[in-house]
């Protein structure tokens, strides 16, 4: 295991870590496995004070308790939300019981299975699509980047779709992404006018909507009711805002993610190439393994956590990645075991936030991982691992991916 004496940007991962620090996503892996046996409740003093507890126990947890923990924060950067609790900024994910109860009930239709299902033959196209323009690269023996131009692509097309947004603003919805998940360190003032550009940018599509009427999740949003009154449109932006951004970079680092173990695996490419049968089995111990998603909570009111003096108004990080590497809850839980009979991860989060998306995502990630590989059924990483870029913030995931295509089939 690589030791964090290794990461020189941080002095010690235990009292002085940092999520937007390169290392750190780079070497996520094995700084959670080195916290969980000497500190598996982290501090630091970045952000105005942030914990990190990394075993499923305590995860879970801090999941589960809406008294001591607030969910009207899930970013965490340098200044606090302005948005009080129980509502947030971005329903349902900042919001509190009970409203939270309600404001999710109210997204849940337009994501169960028998709606998600018909977009498969859509998703298919797309990514065959994406596969088709990287033809020319490959038969030049040229590498491609299957993060920036196949797994970015896929769930910022599909999301814009369903929401009914305007498919040449492709760019700038990776751009909102960027600034939310992975601005963090800018200076609030400087954040606050990134997010004001987003949140104008949404208003106007509402105000689209308004003017042209169609059949969109946008559409839904503002026509449902929640108790007894149509939303606001401070509530309508807020959870588009919240679809948008949860919607592109989970998915895209997802896929990225399976993609990036299966270039340094020859031998489970091989095995989901013989058998393609094998591809959803495989698809939850990517979701475990490679989980994207840390999410955050805020400390509610002072309080003792197990020895650690959590104050109120601290960030709470839940690295459900770093739950599902522990190796108290999954046998092997260091191993990727691609047909792993028994698989209850946290990839989509625990307690009352769990992902309201699972059905897309998973979709996206089967068919994106079904359709790159039976395009290409050998390739690996081009160069070295220092060719890959990974994100920085809470969701996990390669950002630049080199890959040289061994063996392809058009």
């Amino acid at each position: 295991m690589t030791s964090t004496e290794d990461f020189a940007s941080v002095a010690d991962w235990a009292t002085d870590f940092d999520h937007a620090d390169p290392q750190y996503n780079r070497n996520a892996h094995a700084i959670w496995a080195e916290l969980r046996g000497t500190c598996p409740v982290a501090h630091s003093e970045r952000y105005g004070g942030t914990w990190l507890p990394t075993t499923h126990e305590y995860v879970r947890e801090i999941a589960y308790d809406t008294e001591n923990f607030t969910s009207r924060g899930v970013v965490v950067e340098k200044s606090l939300p302005l948005e009080p609790a129980p509502i947030g900024g971005a329903p349902p994910i900042t919001s509190d019981p009970p409203f939270h109860i309600e404001a999710r009930k109210l997204l849940l239709p337009p994501f169960a299975p028998k709606k998600i299902e018909p977009w498969e033959p859509e998703i298919r196209k797309l990514c065959n699509g994406l596969l088709d323009a990287m033809m020319d690269n490959v038969a030049q023996g040229k590498p491609i980047d299957a993060a920036a131009d196949y797994a970015k692509r896929i769930p910022v097309n599909v999301i814009a779709r369903m929401l009914g947004f305007p498919l040449k603003d492709e760019e700038l919805f990776l751009e909102f992404v960027h600034n939310v998940l992975e601005g963090i360190d800018d200076e609030p003032e400087i954040r606050i006018e990134k997010f004001e550009r987003l949140t104008q940018y949404v208003i106007a599509q509402i105000e689209d909507h308004y003017a042209n009427p169609r059949d969109d999740l946008t559409s839904y949003l503002m026509s449902v009711e929640l108790f007894g009154s149509k939303l606001s449109v401070e509530h309508v932006g807020g959870s588009i805002i919240l679809l948008l951004i949860a919607g592109i970079d989970t998915t895209w680092s997802a896929i990225g993610s399976s993609l990036w173990h299966l270039a340094n695996n020859p031998e489970d490419l091989a095995r989901l190439v013989a058998d393609p049968s094998l591809i959803p089995t495989a698809v939850e111990e990517f979701l475990r393994v490679y989980a994207p998603v840390t999410m955050a909570r805020l400390v509610a009111k002072d309080h003792d956590f197990h020895g650690c003096p959590m104050k109120v108004d601290e960030w709470v990080l839940l690295p459900f990645p770093a739950a599902n590497l522990d190796p108290l809850v999954f046998p092997d839980a260091d191993k990727v075991i691609i047909d792993r009979a028994e698989n209850r991860h946290a990839a989509f989060g625990l307690g009352i936030h769990r992902c309201l998306g699972s059905n897309l995502a998973r979709l996206e990630l089967t068919v994106a991982i079904q359709e790159f590989i039976a395009r290409f059924p050998s390739f690996e990483i081009a160069g070295t691992e220092d060719d890959v870029v990974w994100s920085v913030g809470q969701i996990r995931g390669p950002r630049e991916m080199p890959i040289q295509v061994i063996d392809n089939r058009i």
